[in-house]
């Protein structure tokens, strides 16, 4: 048996792993890289890039459709997939090329196959096995379904599907009402299609701020999308034409297609974690803040780690292990200020915690917010969007959530993090000078509205 070692060990090439194998790499340490399937992941495969390309031609779609009200003359003739799934494709093999240049560039050795551990700090891969002076563990996760539901990938489908459809459906059921859903949703819609989205929590999107749900809703509910929240699913049957959808109360919703978008699991059973002593819970594993599991010289990185699942959070994560593990003592992570951007029309997008959080830590007393609509901006009214910035700052305080809804909001959440990062106060803020017309805008006048200095707002 062959033995191959490492000074890092990385299990699972998605966002967290190849970010971690190439900071470790650059850093001067030998890194084995193993991967069952393409180098990038779910993120890159199946995740962030293809549904943000199909976004994309959504929105190109809707430009098309309401050309008129921008004074310009032009048809919507219809949704082409083969050339919409030839463009997305093309972003993606793109992208792919140059991971796989970067990874080879770097020295990196890539193992294909899968692997398994088995030992504290050996994987094995089709019969050979590696070790490393650390491992980390960055398997990924899944597309999760419900006890009962059988995805079919004909009519009964999960994202993963849903990003390979060579047709467009006349109707579909959205189960669950989260950033995938809300996603698929919203580019289905632009396509033409007859969407419901069916949510058992009481809104949208609800990890985010209850105002950013109720104005997606608002948004959703004026383009036609229909959803009924507070609605938990009951059963799915298939019919000649699709699927007929039970929900609580015995309400039957038929349409061509089901979508299951009910959350992401980690894909750690069958992997050895559990036989090597790795601690975990509902098939997570646990780590501390350093992402260190309960074995020495093992962490653990992405979407198999409690919280957010989120690529940027398993790329940070990634970096920063490779960098933990070279010695260079990384601050930790701070899991608040990770930015949440849900990319339909409208864009949600957040940092920090929301307004009944930072009641919850700090005081409902202790905690003001201001919100700032999109209407008193020049930019947001050229691109004919509505939304606002809402801010969220404990009283006297710095602000500790910032919370966005419009058209291209997510391009402001990189300022609202470093807002959240540096702790700024309104009055930090309100002096920095802005571009004219930008939506970076609308951040600058909330801030000066909340420091009592208000322009185009009520303050």
């Amino acid at each position: 048996m062959a033995q191959a070692d490492f000074d890092v060990l990385v299990l699972g090439a998605g966002s967290g792993g190849y970010a971690c194998a190439l900071r470790a790499a650059q850093l001067g340490l030998s890194v084995g890289l193993v991967e069952k399937g393409p180098l990038g992941g779910t993120c890159l495969h199946v995740g962030c890039i293809p549904t943000k390309a199909l976004l994309h031609a959504a929105e190109v779609a809707d430009a098309a459709r309401e050309s008129e009200k921008f004074g310009v003359q032009a048809s919507l003739d219809g949704i082409d997939m083969t050339g919409v799934n030839a463009y997305k494709d093309g972003v993606v093999s793109r992208l792919f090329k140059g991971l796989t240049g970067l990874i080879k560039g770097r020295g990196i050795t890539v193992i294909e196959g899968a692997g398994r551990l088995t030992g504290r700090r050996e994987v094995t891969v089709d019969g050979t096995t590696y070790s490393g002076r650390h491992v980390v563990l960055a398997s990924g996760s899944y597309s999760r379904s419900l006890p009962g539901l059988e995805v079919d990938g004909e009519r009964v489908v999960t994202s993963d599907h849903a990003l390979r459809l060579d047709r467009m459906p006349g109707s579909v059921v959205v189960l669950g009402g989260g950033v995938i859903g809300c996603e698929f949703a919203s580019v289905w819609r632009s396509f033409g299609a007859e969407v419901t989205i069916v949510e058992a929590l009481p809104r949208l999107v609800p990890a985010e701020d209850e105002a950013c749900s109720k104005a997606l809703e608002r948004a959703f509910r004026k383009r036609g999308i229909a959803f009924r929240t507070g609605t938990p699913f009951q059963s799915v049957k298939t019919t000649e034409n699709g699927v007929a959808v039970t929900v609580e109360g015995g309400d039957l919703i038929e349409a061509e297609l089901l979508l299951v978008a009910v959350g992401r699991g980690p894909v750690t059973d069958g992997l050895g974690y559990d036989e090597q002593g790795v601690a975990m819970e509902r098939g997570f594993v646990l780590t501390d803040e350093r992402c260190r599991t309960n074995l020495d010289g093992v962490y653990a990185v992405g979407d198999i780690v409690p919280g957010l699942q989120l690529a940027h959070r398993g790329f940070q994560q990634g970096i920063f292990v490779a960098e933990d593990i070279a010695g260079l003592d990384p601050a930790a992570i701070d899991e608040t200020g990770i930015p949440r951007v849900t990319y339909s029309h409208p864009e949600v997008a957040s940092v920090g915690l929301t307004e009944a959080e930072a009641a919850e830590r700090h005081g409902a007393d202790a905690v003001e917010s201001l919100t700032y609509d999109l209407g008193g901006n020049g930019k947001s009214q050229i691109l004919a969007t509505q939304g606002f910035v809402k801010l969220v700052r404990v009283t006297d305080g710095p602000v500790v959530g910032v919370h966005m809804v419009g058209d291209r909001v997510g391009e402001l959440v990189g300022e609202a993090q470093l807002i959240y990062g540096w702790e700024a106060h309104p009055d930090d803020v309100a002096p920095l000078v802005h571009a004219h017309p930008t939506q970076h805008e609308a951040l600058g006048e909330a801030h000066l509205a909340l420091a009592g200095k208000a322009l185009h707002a009520h303050s």
